[in-house]
């Protein structure tokens, strides 16, 4: 059995890694928010293709998944649905203590600020337990609610990447947000 143990909880969300036995839940998700998530993002929606990203946020020491999870109103763990997820990306340790935030919420979460609730647990566990001293997301400029979430958390708009990352077929422009642990 996987451990489904949060890694840190919040009054209305918990965060806790990605198990192979979340295949069926978030992939069904990921279809349901398919008009939520286009063009910005395509999460996997099979089990094969959620097999392979989850195995790679498991096993793959330079990654990190976090899955945000709903509590229920009283503060328990409620169901544990899964209301989207943050993954820490191209984590480099040394000097530079690193890492590239990926992230999405699904359609039945979008807009009740779980996303924003899990993004300040999932800063506190970085620039914690993981020891990271700066996270970066990389955002295409009309992504507009995507660009709202990191600005209420406290990044910072550091400059524009032209034809950053290849999505959807193209490559995309992208604006450099950051923030630093002293920025929390």
């Amino acid at each position: 059995m996987s451990d489904t143990r949060p890694l840190a909880e919040g009054p209305r969300t918990a965060i806790r890694r990605f198990t192979p036995g979340d295949a069926d839940e978030f992939t069904a998700r990921a279809r349901q928010s398919t008009a939520l998530h286009r063009p910005w993002l395509f999460p996997p929606t099979t089990a094969g293709t959620y097999a392979a990203y989850a195995g790679a946020l498991i096993d793959d020491p330079a990654r990190a998944g976090f899955l945000v999870c709903e509590r229920d109103r009283a503060g328990g763990p409620g169901d544990g649905a899964i209301a989207g997820f943050i993954n820490i990306n191209n984590i480099v340790a040394g000097s530079f203590r690193c890492g590239a935030l990926g992230y999405g919420a699904f359609a039945h979460a979008a807009g009740r600020g779980l996303m924003g609730e899990g993004l300040g647990l999932v800063l506190d566990h970085a620039f914690g337990p993981l020891g990271l001293h700066r996270l970066e997301a990389n955002i295409q400029p009309g992504n507009e609610s995507s660009i709202a979430l990191v600005r209420r958390a406290g990044f910072r708009l550091e400059g524009y990447s032209p034809d950053f990352l290849h999505i959807d077929g193209a490559w995309r422009d992208h604006e450099r947000w950051a923030i630093t642990a002293e920025m929390r």
